[in-house]
């Protein structure tokens, strides 16, 4: 029984040994992480290498491969309800929990970071920043990272295409989308041989870098933060796996969302998680054609992460500033704001600058606050990350479900 056990997770099994080592080498051994970072860094590269055309055909193929044209009309509809509806949930529990743990004042450094000023010297307007949430000018930046949405918006623009057109010659394009599919999968696979080395080195570099800082004058407001989205993170996405397909549903996510999981909090990036999460959509049984247009999507327009931790930043600022922060309006003002940064700067390159661009100039406030909310940010991130990227499987199984569709048979990875 135990060898069959570790042969059915013994790549997770690796894995969390990698992230042990790395963890440990962080903390007590810090003068070999400039050596092994690199590692961690390869890994990285490769990972984000393999996204774009990862993204492509899984896309592409989906939508070529759509029956009915309204098919992804309602599943866009009702992805968007889900985002809108659990951002905003997050965000009442959080100002909920805040009223409930309020945190102390505190004492930040009254000097204005180079981050701010360059925040503040940026000229350019709304109108631009649309356009380069939703396009780029030439073919080429479609394939950067800082341009996922209009990535995406194309990918779905190819498929509908192909879905569109009826010739035979249109019928091989379709089987090119497809194996391409099918070999991306196949090369993450491969790709994933590694990551017990790969992310248990960049954990290592992850614990060497942020964790001395987690015990500043900031220690309240993390401290609030980790615990309030770790238990969200058992509680809320397990209220929500159970809301989609009961007992069933959550005990599939729970099983396969652990890698996702750990290459989240190992690389601080939701990209990067972007391939495992697909993959453990796949596992968990979610309609192909739902999680390959709310997962990509959700990537950058979905984060209960960065939700809860502008509520936090907002209530923070107000506490340096000794401003009162439960007035209707300042409550409103306050998911409005959370909105704009979890469902729309998530795709702007730096949208999470955007973000605090705007609670500067909504709120006006001054200098001296404004470090402090912009090193939250950075200090809550792998946390953030986590939420931001294995919501998105959970916001998929809740429009599964909606759609009326049932979850396929459950496939280990």
């Amino acid at each position: 029984m135990m060898k069959d056990i570790f042969n059915s997770y013994s790549n997770l099994i690796y894995l969390i040994i990698g992230i042990f080592c790395g963890s440990l080498l962080g903390l007590f051994a810090p003068s070999t992480i400039p050596f092994i970072k690199p590692l961690g860094d390869i890994f990285l590269n490769l990972l984000f290498v393999s996204i774009i055309p990862l993204l492509f055909f899984a896309i592409a193929s989906s939508v070529a491969n759509l029956t009915k044209d309204s098919a992804m009309g309602k599943t866009i509809l009702l992805m968007s309800i889900v985002f809108i509806v659990t951002i905003v949930l997050v965000s009442l529990l959080t100002i909920f929990g805040l009223y409930l743990f309020p945190i102390p004042s505190i004492t930040v450094d009254q000097s204005v970071s180079e981050i701010k000023q360059a925040l503040l010297n940026d000229n350019s307007n709304w109108g631009e920043k649309i356009v380069s949430f939703l396009t780029v000018a030439e073919f080429k930046d479609l394939l950067s990272r800082e341009h996922m949405l209009a990535f995406v918006i194309f990918s779905f623009l190819i498929g509908i295409a192909a879905q569109r057109t009826n010739s035979k010659s249109v019928a091989v394009f379709k089987e090119f989308l497809n194996g391409g599919n099918e070999v991306m999968q196949s090369f993450l696979i491969i790709l994933m041989k590694a990551a017990p080395i790969g992310l248990g080195a960049y954990f290592g570099y992850q614990v060497y870098d942020i964790g001395p800082q987690l015990f500043d004058v900031y220690a309240y407001p993390l401290g609030f933060y980790y615990l309030f989205g770790i238990v969200f993170f058992f509680i809320g996405f397990t209220f929500y796996t159970f809301m989609a397909y009961g007992s069933t549903g959550t005990k599939r996510f729970w099983k396969h969302n652990i890698v996702p999981s750990i290459t989240a909090l190992s690389t601080c990036s939701s990209l990067a998680t972007l391939p495992a999460n697909l993959k453990a959509a796949q596992n968990i049984g979610i309609p192909s054609n739902i999680a390959t247009i709310v997962i990509p999507l959700g990537n950058t327009l979905y984060k209960n992460g960065s939700a809860i931790s502008s509520i936090v930043k907002i209530y923070v600022a107000f506490e340096i500033c000794g401003w009162n922060f439960y007035t209707w309006e300042t409550i409103i003002l306050a998911l409005a704001i959370t909105l704009a940064v979890s469902v729309v700067a998530g795709g702007i390159p730096n949208g999470g600058y955007v973000g605090e661009m705007l609670m500067i100039s909504i709120y006006g406030l001054p200098d001296y606050a404004i470090p402090a909310v912009l090193i939250i940010g950075t200090l809550v991130d792998p946390l953030a990350t986590v939420l931001n990227a294995t919501g998105d499987t959970v916001a998929a199984m809740l429009t599964a479900r909606f759609s009326g569709r049932k979850l396929n048979s459950s496939q280990m990875s």
